[in-house]
């Protein structure tokens, strides 16, 4: 039987006017200790942002997820976040945010795969 591994995950939402408290699931990130691992899913699907507001900027969107993917890759193109460890990038990117892009609270599991449990996340989080 295979060592099951502790994780944490957040489900990364759009929020295009927050005093709406409205939001779209459009990512998930997954932190593991034991597998030294940090990585999100995403996908910005144009349509639906567009339902929920009809005057987003999908590329401005696009860039701050493009950072918070630097920012859980770590190293210098993530700036100085993406050079601290692996916790401290994970805790800095759940924090609460009053902002377009915000987290939800984080959430723990078990699993033997992290990259495999990230996938699934994604798929049932996100994609339906």
């Amino acid at each position: 039987m295979q060592d099951q591994h502790l994780y944490e995950y957040a489900v990364i939402r759009v929020v295009p006017r927050v005093e709406r408290e409205e939001f779209l699931n459009a990512g998930v990130m997954l932190y593991c200790k034991k597998q030294k691992f940090l990585q999100m899913r995403y996908t910005l699907d144009e349509t639906r942002l567009r339902a929920l507001c009809p005057v987003i900027d999908i590329s401005e969107l696009a860039a701050y997820f493009c950072a918070i993917e630097k920012i859980c890759n770590g190293g210098r193109q993530g700036g100085p976040i993406g050079m601290l460890d692996l916790a401290s990038r994970f805790r800095w990117l759940t924090a609460t945010r009053s902002t377009i892009v915000q987290t939800s609270r984080t959430h723990g599991g078990l699993c033997t795969d992290a990259a495999a449990t990230l996938q699934r996340l994604y798929e049932q989080l996100v994609l339906l």
